[in-house]
């Protein structure tokens, strides 16, 4: 005990130290010290991540069936030959990319312009962004029901609204039952909800230009538009893509929007990649069969992500 001031010193602690634990400590480098924390996540994240996708590879090359027992058969690369020669799979994939990039490209030109006008900062800009950053904060489960019900022919704030404006009998169409206006109406609900998304990204990078460079062009004498379109959209534009690669990984595995609003229908018409995907494993039962489409799906998206991660790290180095 220190006598001035009645604590323990370190030199006291050390000797207090059992020796055994005081060699391990000391023998353990600061690599160790991070391999021991960091190494329960890693199993943890190899335990949730890779051995699922690991089983699903193997079940891809069986006739596995979950809901029977049974001699579980390889049957090669049979499963992969049915899917890529099946008319109904390459129907869904079709609705897939319909889906995809309508609702990429609507989000994106609409994202860019909330953005560009919400970094003028006027007044009141704070509340206007908080309010539409709102669709963005629901559940897609509320946001499901909350459509369908403004999609009711009858009795829906849609269709009176499209009465209004286009002097339409609002009970003459139906957005989720018709086949012309069921992925157009799954469009407009995804837009509307993603859309603060794709602009706080864009206006993350809007924000990110220095103000020097506008200063330069003004005293160049660079009219407003030439500024636009050579200061502001290319120095903006990594920030543009990245939302373009996050809402397409998102939108090509689209579920649970699209089956609360319309389950696929009618017949088909809005039948995307992740529905028929469930159809086949929870409703067929083919387990197997759907273990090679999910692959398939998982190598689709990977490879495309790839070439466009690769086509945005070229933007960024511009």
């Amino acid at each position: 005990m220190n006598e001035h001031s009645g604590t323990i010193s370190i030199a006291d602690k050390a000797a207090a130290t059992p020796r055994p634990v005081a060699v391990r400590v000391r023998g353990l480098s600061d690599k160790g010290i991070a391999w021991l924390f960091v190494g329960p996540t890693i199993v943890l994240l190899l335990a949730i991540n890779i051995f699922p996708l690991i089983w699903t590879i193997y079940l891809s090359f069986t006739n596995y069936a979950a809901n029977r027992s049974g001699e579980v058969k390889n049957v090669g690369t049979r499963n992969y030959e049915r899917i890529l020669n099946d008319a109904d799979i390459w129907a869904a994939m079709q609705a897939t990319a319909h889906f995809v990039i309508w609702t990429i490209a609507i989000e994106t030109v609409l994202g860019f312009a909330l953005a560009y006008l919400i970094d003028k900062k006027f007044r009141g800009h704070g509340f206007w962004t908080t309010l539409l950053l709102l669709p963005m904060m629901l559940s897609p489960a509320v946001v499901g029901n909350f459509w369908k019900f403004l999609y009711e022919p009858q009795i829906g704030l849609f269709n009176y609204a499209i009465s209004y404006l286009t002097g339409i009998d609002r009970t003459s169409f139906q957005m989720l039952g018709e086949v012309s206006l069921a992925p157009w109406a799954i469009v407009i609900v995804d837009v509307w909800m993603w859309t603060p998304y794709v602009m706080l990204i864009c206006l993350a990078g809007l924000r990110s230009i220095p103000d020097y460079i506008y200063e330069a062009a003004e005293v160049d004498r660079a009219s407003p538009w030439r500024q636009f379109v050579s200061i502001t959209l290319p120095m903006s534009m990594p920030f543009i893509m990245l939302a373009v690669l996050f809402r397409g990984i998102e939108n090509f595995k689209m579920f649970d929007l699209i089956n609360l609003l319309t389950s696929g229908g009618p017949g088909s018409t809005t039948e995307v990649a992740s529905i028929t995907l469930k159809r086949a494993a929870f409703e067929s039962w083919r387990t197997g069969y759907s273990s090679a489409f999910a692959i398939i799906l998982f190598v689709a998206v990977f490879g495309l992500a790839n070439i466009y991660v690769k086509a945005l790290n070229k933007v960024k180095q511009r």
